[in-house]
């Protein structure tokens, strides 16, 4: 029997109703590392937009992130976090959002491979916690998974 795909706001419901068992801050990081699977459900980048970017320079490239990354509480993202916690106040929201980026953002910064592969995730996103406390032990641990994967 052929299963049948569930529809794209079936499955942009399911990762919402995940982050909505969690505090707003940790939904908020949540949805953010799944962000390119819930750009890619709702059609993002459009073919358009992904001819426009293979015409980009790295250093267009590398500024289009920053620009991404530095407005995200104004895209996709603001909306998918009012869906799991709608009774936060918008300002609670975009902080979330902007705290989140800047926490994974310092992982990143703080990425140096110089041993044990697994060693250096753990210390990035340790020192990354320092900077950014207030999340569950889940969520670091969910870092560190994230870390590692776009580390390797």
């Amino acid at each position: 029997m052929d299963q049948i795909e569930p529809s794209a706001d079936e499955q942009i419901a399911t990762y919402i109703a995940s982050a909505a068992k969690q505090p707003l801050l940790d939904a908020a990081f949540e949805l953010w590392r799944w962000r390119y699977r819930l750009d890619s459900i709702e059609g993002r980048p459009t073919a358009e937009q992904v001819r426009i970017n293979r015409t980009l320079t790295p250093e267009q490239i590398g500024a289009k992130y920053r620009h991404d990354r530095d407005h995200a509480h104004e895209g996709p993202m603001f909306g998918y976090l009012k869906r799991a916690h709608p009774q936060a106040n918008d300002d609670a929201i975009r902080q979330a959002i902007i705290t989140s980026v800047k926490f994974e953002g310092t992982a990143e910064a703080c990425f140096k491979w110089d041993g044990d592969f697994w060693q250096c995730i753990v210390r990035a996103v340790a020192q990354a916690a320092a900077q950014y406390p207030g999340f569950l032990e889940t969520t670091y641990r969910d870092a560190r998974n994230n870390l590692a994967y776009y580390m390797k």
